[in-house]
C-alpha cells in the first residue's frame, strides 16, 4: 500500500513538473512579442523626433537664409541709391564748373546813350529797364535794390534760402520762365527780375523802398 502511494506520488510530480514547463514555454514568445511591439514604437517615436527635429532646424536654417537675404537686397538698395546720389551731385559740380568757366551769356542787344555810364550787368540791367518802359530816372532806384542782393552778380547765390542770381530769385529755377540758360545769362535773370518788380512793386523805385523798410522785396 505504502510503495503504492509512492509511486503514485512521483508520478504526480513528474506530471505537475510536466505542465509547469509547458506553461513558461507558451508565455515566452508573448514576452518576446510583447518587447518587440515596444521597442517597434520607440523606434518610431525617436524617428518622429528626429524628423521634427530636422524639419525645424530646416526651417530655421530657411528664415535665417530669407533675413540675411532680405538685409543683402535692402544694403544693395542703399548702396544704389548712394552711387546715384553720388554721380548726380558730381554731374552736378561738374556742370557748375562748366558754366563757370564759360562765363556769362554775352548780350547782344542795344544799349542806349543813356546807359552808356554803366557797365556790365548794370549796363544790360539799364537797357532792359529802358526797354520794359521804366523811365532813366528809375535805375539808381533799381541799382541801389541789386547792388544790396547780389551786387549784380549772376552767379550771386544764398547757401541758406537757395536764391540765385541778380535779383536773387527764390528758388533760382523760377528765372526759367524767362529763359533756359538763366544760370549764365544776366540778361535771362534781369528780364525775369523786372517782370517780377513791375507786376508787384509797379517800379523798380517802388521795389527800393520796400526793400529800405523791410530788409527784404
Amino acid at each position: 500500500m505504502s510503495v503504492g502511494v509512492l509511486v503514485a506520488g512521483l508520478i504526480g510530480g513528474i506530471y505537475l513538473g510536466s505542465g509547469w514547463q509547458s506553461d513558461d514555454a507558451s508565455e515566452a514568445p508573448i514576452a518576446s512579442a510583447v518587447q518587440a511591439d515596444l521597442d517597434m514604437q520607440l523606434l518610431k517615436q525617436h524617428q518622429s523626433q528626429n524628423a521634427a527635429a530636422r524639419a525645424w532646424q530646416r526651417q530655421a536654417e530657411g528664415n535665417a537664409a530669407a533675413k540675411a537675404a532680405a538685409a543683402a537686397k535692402a544694403a544693395a538698395g542703399q548702396a544704389h541709391k548712394l552711387e546715384t546720389k553720388v554721380a548726380k551731385d558730381k554731374k552736378a559740380a561738374a556742370d557748375r564748373k562748366k558754366e563757370e568757366e564759360s562765363g556769362p551769356v554775352k548780350y547782344n542787344g542795344p544799349i542806349p546813350a543813356s546807359c552808356n555810364e554803366y557797365s556790365g550787368s548794370r549796363e544790360i540791367g539799364c537797357a532792359l529797364m529802358l526797354d520794359k518802359g521804366f523811365p532813366i530816372a528809375e535805375f539808381p532806384c533799381l541799382d541801389q535794390l541789386w547792388k544790396h542782393e547780389s551786387g549784380w552778380n549772376y552767379k550771386a547765390e544764398n547757401k541758406s534760402s537757395g536764391a540765385y542770381g541778380i535779383p536773387q530769385a527764390l528758388p533760382g529755377k523760377k528765372m526759367a520762365s524767362a529763359g533756359a540758360d538763366w544760370k549764365t545769362n544776366p540778361a535771362t535773370q534781369i528780364k525775369w527780375g523786372l517782370g517780377y518788380v513791375k507786376g508787384r512793386y509797379d517800379s523798380p523805385c517802388g521795389a527800393w523802398n520796400y526793400f529800405q523798410n523791410n530788409g527784404h522785396y
